[in-house]
């Protein structure tokens, strides 16, 4: 597929999703509401607490990790989510980072950028905005946050240099990069790397875990550390991804901008 068409593609999918309010991949198994949700992100790492924290319906169990526990935000930080989705990680973030702090959530779905407005009024919080945008090209200032968190949304984009890259820009000397996010141990096969369902449920996009980090080491970034990696479980996405089995691994990856 062409970098439009994967783009559209990817809007369109995680549009359905904000319109039904629920975590759906290609099949049955992996589709689900406030329950499933739940259940995929206490087997990533929330805790009970986390998601019990949130507004109703900003958790739609989208991640492979939890960013927030790894980014030892601060009170004050100006946070950036990458792909903020309904705004899950966004108010944990808000709610670390308090009134002195600030959380802008960049997303290129408009219906996701409304569900998670609407999220935060529910929820009150009056430290947090929703920008619509690409995270190739983010609508924000250079020099301008603290720490950038993402949560399995970098693996979709056709361009992760680009991403990078921006991240590099829009972080303050010393600004943090904590992302949680889908590579691969192995080459995919070629009918899975070309479905659009695959690519919207965040394996077609994933590349190989050296380059992923290459990428980031490229863009300017230093002291890059893989936390965490394990292999992730492919029948939580999709039915008869046998030949994917040990092809995905869950990272969680940090990085410094430095001063």
């Amino acid at each position: 597929m062409k970098e439009k068409e994967i783009k559209q593609k990817v809007k369109e999918g995680y549009g359905k999703i904000a319109r039904q309010g629920i975590s759906c991949c290609s099949s049955s198994s992996c589709c689900g509401g406030t329950d499933k949700a739940k259940d995929i992100s206490k087997a990533i790492g929330y805790s009970d607490s986390e998601m019990n924290a949130v507004p109703e319906g900003a958790n739609l169990g989208l991640g492979c990790g939890n960013p927030v526990a790894l980014a030892s935000l601060k009170e004050g930080d100006i946070v950036l989510d990458l792909g903020s989705g309904a705004g899950f990680d966004a108010f944990l973030a808000a709610q670390r980072v308090g009134g002195k702090g600030r959380v802008i959530g960049i997303d290129m779905t408009e219906e996701m950028i409304e569900r998670a407005r609407a999220n935060a009024q529910k929820g009150g919080y009056d430290n947090v905005e929703f920008r619509f945008g690409e995270i190739e090209k983010l609508p924000v200032d250079d020099r301008f946050v603290d720490v950038i968190i993402s949560n399995c949304v970098i693996n979709l984009s056709s361009d992760k240099a680009a991403v990078f890259k921006e991240s590099f820009r829009v972080l303050k000397p010393g600004g943090r990069l904590m992302v949680s996010d889908l590579v691969l141990g192995k080459e995919l096969p070629k009918a899975i790397k070309g479905s659009v369902e695959a690519y919207v449920g965040c394996i077609a996009g994933a590349i190989k875990k050296n380059e992923y980090l290459s990428l980031i080491k490229k863009a300017g970034f230093q002291n890059i550390e893989v936390l965490s990696e394990a292999s992730y479980p492919v029948d939580a996405l999709f039915e008869g991804l046998e030949a994917a089995e040990d092809a995905i691994l869950s990272i969680k990856v940090s990085a410094i901008k430095e001063a």
